[in-house]
């Protein structure tokens, strides 16, 4: 195995890939967006240009600034809804779209668009899911305190789930639709970890892709401490139902 991929299957090798390689006509990126007005911009400039505009792009917001109106400009589909958390936006922007490949992203310009090719790739050799890991690289951009709560979070997550994960937390993963709508999702502020500990105790072929992760634009929105706090019960309670209904 390559020293720049590390994975998580559920054999040496996935299933066998699809009959029919997906393009970006078959891709919806789609993120929850909450007053990014600063970065929302970049972040679609970057779909489009990375995609050849070809990719359907999916925002659920619940902005009081222009992030609405600058998403609709550049083509995207804007879904509003009162502000109810970082969960309930993306799990409604996952559900949201009928193309057959869903990724996620922020809208912080932290995620670095150029790697959705990769992830696509990675999709039509036979993966389920396709998890961007920030921590690879060394995450210089991320505040150090986050950092060490990141890698705090992977290695509670690999004890309980008894497999080695690296990043729990990205919000840039590829997912096949089918995997998407076959689970119930019940997190709210730790549904990153969620979207990734649930598929892979399933059985699901996941792979961890290293990516870089940029500064954001704008400012965070999480408390560090109530949100931590709130990811690790997420992590420990998902874990727990993955491994009981086994």
């Amino acid at each position: 195995m390559s020293h720049l991929m590390r994975s998580i299957r559920r054999s040496v090798t996935p299933d066998e890939p699809p009959a029919e390689e997906f393009t970006f006509e078959d891709v919806s990126v789609v993120m929850g967006t909450y007053d990014e007005e600063e970065a929302i911009g970049t972040v679609l400039s970057d779909v489009e240009r990375v995609t050849d505009g070809k990719a359907e792009v999916v925002c659920v917001d619940g902005s009081s600034d222009r992030t609405p109106e600058i998403a609709r400009e550049h083509g995207a589909r804007v879904i509003e809804q009162e502000p109810q958390g970082y969960g309930v936006a993306v799990r409604e922007a996952i559900l949201a779209p009928d193309r057959p490949i869903v990724v996620t992203t922020d809208c912080d310009d932290t995620y670095p668009m150029e790697a959705l090719p990769e992830f696509l790739e990675s999709i039509n050799e036979g993966y389920d899911v396709v998890s961007g890991d920030r921590l690879y690289h060394g995450a210089d951009a991320m505040p150090a305190a986050n950092r060490l709560g990141n890698e705090a979070f992977a290695l509670l997550a690999s004890v309980l789930a008894g497999r080695r994960v690296h990043d729990t937390t990205t919000g840039m993963r590829a997912y096949r639709r089918e995997v998407v709508e076959s689970i119930e999702w019940t997190e709210n502020t730790g549904l990153s970890a969620e979207l990734l500990l649930r598929p892979l105790l399933r059985g699901y072929a996941v792979r961890e892709r290293p990516i870089e992760y940029r500064e954001r634009a704008g400012e965070t929105k999480l408390d560090p401490v109530r949100g931590g706090a709130e990811i690790a019960a997420s992590i420990v309670k998902v874990c727990l139902e993955e491994r009981l209904r086994l």
